[in-house]
């Protein structure tokens, strides 16, 4: 079954479900959803993708396969990028209350699950966002061959010649000028 209009970003009512049987689903379009992830890290393009909610015998499993884009600096020679992100992730949401009688059930089985809020709404932010940053590259690359920046002047290597005069060195270090290790 698909069903269009969440209620929020990455955030669904999931009353309806929990009063199905163990294995229904719903299936919801993910578009356009811009998340912040901090001061490090930013999305070049919106989030998208779909998210399937399936009834458990337990509670509500999320399986969400979304696509975004990060803003990213070649770790080599700092021209700007983006890096494309795949997420493919499955998280299972306990009740916090019960759909009957309101009442809350006990959460000190297992402290750290996660849970629907008090109006029965699954938020998929928190993981998400957290998929996002494990996914972050830790050094990007431009090109695998990206020969990076000159020490000397700080130009892109690939750009041009980097060929710089000798500096003036410590007359004490000048017998070391000509020394090349035997195996260079």
């Amino acid at each position: 079954m698909t069903v269009s209009a969440p209620d929020g970003p990455l955030t669904w009512n999931v009353a309806g479900l929990l009063a199905d049987i163990p294995g229904t689903d719903r299936t919801y379009p993910v578009a356009g959803v811009d998340l912040d992830l901090g001061d490090d890290v930013r999305l070049a393009r919106p989030i998208d993708g779909q998210v399937r909610l399936v009834r458990t015998n337990r509670g509500v499993l999320a399986h969400a396969r979304l696509e975004t884009a990060l803003e990213a600096a070649c770790s080599r020679c700092l021209q700007d990028l983006t890096v494309g992100v795949h997420l493919d992730l499955s998280e299972e949401y306990l009740p916090s209350l019960d759909l009957a009688t309101g009442r809350p059930l006990p959460v000190d089985d297992e402290p750290g699950a996660l849970r629907l809020t008090d109006q029965h709404t699954l938020e998929l932010e928190t993981p998400v966002r957290e998929a996002i940053w494990l996914s972050e590259p830790v050094a990007p690359l431009c090109r695998s061959d990206c020969p990076g920046l000159c020490i000397e002047c700080g130009g892109r290597l690939d750009e041009g010649a980097h060929d710089h005069p000798d500096a003036d060195i410590d007359p004490r270090l000048e017998a070391l000028r000509g020394f090349r290790p035997p195996d260079a």
